[in-house]
């Protein structure tokens, strides 16, 4: 064979060869760099965030007089008198046991407790209550402290009764509502209209607050 046509056969194998390789898939360390990124903004979107905290005393107190305790003995002793005399000894205990308590309870201060609000729900102390636990939240006033309630939707605790301290209940009432519904009104039960009207017509000491005058200028 000459050289001719040596190289005439070269040129024909040539013809039928691909002139450049196809496209293969491009190595991962060529992906888009948002790809890469993409899981690292996925788990900082899921972190807990603190939304509010605070340390408030454990339940409303105020400071009684010696008037309030003469008065809630006298009243124990007339009804001890009255149920001796029917022979209700088991009712006498009770009353006698009701009435320690209530003193032990308007003399001793309760301690303060830690009061966390998270993205995730509320935390009181060491107890956790996530969102979904929690059905909705109001506000009352007792002792001229704020008072935020939380039903629950288990019949256990039932209500989370959280004293709010220095902090506004506007504040709150803006954070919560993100999470929970809010219920203007809640309808008193016979216990609280009772223990109100006993309150107003028979109180067990006087206020010592002074009443604020006002001068009409003529």
């Amino acid at each position: 064979m000459t050289a001719q046509e040596t190289t005439q056969t070269e040129q024909k194998e040539q013809a039928f060869l691909p002139k450049e390789m196809p496209d293969l898939p491009r190595e991962p360390e060529e992906l888009p760099s948002q790809t890469q990124d993409s899981p690292v903004y996925y788990q900082q979107s899921n972190q807990v965030h603190t939304l509010l905290s605070w340390t408030a005393p454990g339940r409303p107190f105020r400071k009684r007089k010696k008037e309030f305790y003469l008065s809630s003995l006298l009243i124990m002793l007339l009804v001890e008198i009255i149920l001796f005399l029917f022979s209700e000894y088991v009712l006498m205990l009770l009353v006698l046991s009701l009435t320690f308590v209530a003193f032990a309870l308007v003399t001793v201060a309760p301690h303060d407790f830690h009061y966390r609000i998270s993205s995730e729900g509320i935390t009181i102390e060491d107890h956790f209550f996530l969102w979904q636990e929690l059905y909705d939240f109001y506000f009352r006033r007792r002792d001229n402290m704020d008072i935020l309630h939380i039903r629950t939707h288990a019949f256990l605790p039932g209500e989370l009764t959280i004293t709010l301290g220095d902090i506004p209940k506007d504040h709150v009432k803006s954070i919560l509502l993100s999470y929970l519904p809010y219920r203007e009104y809640i309808k008193p039960t016979f216990m609280e209209n009772a223990a109100d009207w006993l309150a107003k017509n028979f109180p067990l000491e006087r206020d010592s607050t002074p009443e604020k005058t006002t001068q009409v200028a003529s």
